[in-house]
């Protein structure tokens, strides 16, 4: 009887993300440090809820110049491109999940700032979207 409540317990949290909404909003509040964290997570909250409903980006720790600046990590020297090697590893460090194999540059093995951006946001937003898809 135990096992069967554990077991429909991790199906619970599995089945409505509930391990990543909460990583996602501890996150957040550790990058943030906000003076408030509960209006801080209430307004999380609400942000994702609309999300949801509209389909209009959700809650996300990384913004375009985060990004700008992992990409100026990976291309010191103003190249204007990175290697695919690059682009994978630093999306899977950014914690993105199916990320796309063949990005516009992949085939000359130069893939733009813009194209890193692109890519990264559409990520992240799939990452970000901790609640139960419809």
């Amino acid at each position: 009887m135990a096992a069967q409540r554990e077991e429909d317990a991790a199906d619970y949290l599995k089945k409505h993300k509930i391990i990543e909404l909460m990583d996602n909003l501890t996150s957040m509040l550790f990058f943030y440090r906000p003076e408030k964290p509960r209006q801080f997570l209430i307004e999380q909250l609400e942000q994702l809820k609309l999300s949801q409903q509209s389909g209009v980006k959700g809650p996300n720790l990384f913004n375009n110049s985060n990004l700008d600046a992992v990409y100026g990590i990976l291309d010191p020297t103003k190249q204007k491109y990175i290697t695919f090697a690059q682009y994978k590893q630093a999306l899977t460090t950014l914690g993105i999940k199916n990320i796309n194999e063949c990005p516009e540059g992949a085939n000359e093995d130069r893939i733009s700032q813009e194209t890193f951006k692109t890519e990264a946001i559409k990520g992240l937003q799939r990452c970000s979207a901790t609640y139960k898809q419809p």
